[in-house]
């Protein structure tokens, strides 16, 4: 999944841990979040979980603000629908 970033925006990125489960985070830059995410230097979920993929990267917010509002209502959604996020079906 490729993303060109922007310094000026925010991605919210879902990572899919070898364990299967999935992580949820906002940053500028989502291909280099799971290099840093892989090397051990990110979440302690990423440690514990990892290595990660990346499997979705959001559209471009404006703002780290409305990428985190983004960030906090998937991470409440149950693991089906952010399959379907992930597949396309749901925006």
């Amino acid at each position: 999944m490729s993303r060109r970033a922007n310094n000026n925006s925010w991605y919210v990125y879902i990572a899919k841990a070898k364990t299967g489960r999935y992580y949820t985070g906002i940053t500028t830059n989502p291909n280099k979040r799971i290099i840093k995410h892989n090397s051990g230097k990110g979440s302690r979920f990423a440690i514990e979980q990892g290595p990660f993929e990346l499997v979705y990267s959001s559209k471009a917010f404006p703002d780290k603000s409305e990428a985190r509002k983004r960030e906090i209502q998937i991470k409440c959604w149950s693991r089906e629908k952010k399959l379907k996020l992930i597949s396309g079906v749901w925006k």
